[in-house]
């Protein structure tokens, strides 16, 4: 959905990392992150609030809730550290 039906530039190149849901389906927190980095989260982020009204009614009339929750989006640095540290593993593995 992202891809495909939001026309939004700073929205381009993202990808979800993660949804959790809370227990009475109040708040779904959405965590992202983008092939470029933290630069770029400010960004993004703003992106995704200016569209979360779309995409909460888009996402609601597609999957059958009786409410559909508000989303909360954060950022996510995990595949940023992921690759820090893959990048360190590889120092350590060609100083070998």
């Amino acid at each position: 959905m992202l891809i495909r039906e939001v026309n939004d530039p700073r929205l381009k190149q993202i990808f979800v990392t993660g949804v959790k849901i809370d227990r009475e389906l109040t708040h779904a927190n959405v965590y992202v992150s983008a092939i470029e980095g933290t630069a770029r989260s400010a960004e993004v982020l703003a992106g995704l609030e200016s569209a979360s009204g779309f995409l909460r009614r888009e996402l609601s009339a597609r999957v059958e809730v009786r409410a559909f929750p508000k989303l909360r989006f954060h950022w996510d640095p995990t595949p940023e550290n992921a690759d820090h540290i893959e990048k360190l593993l590889a120092g350590l593995r060609n100083k070998k």
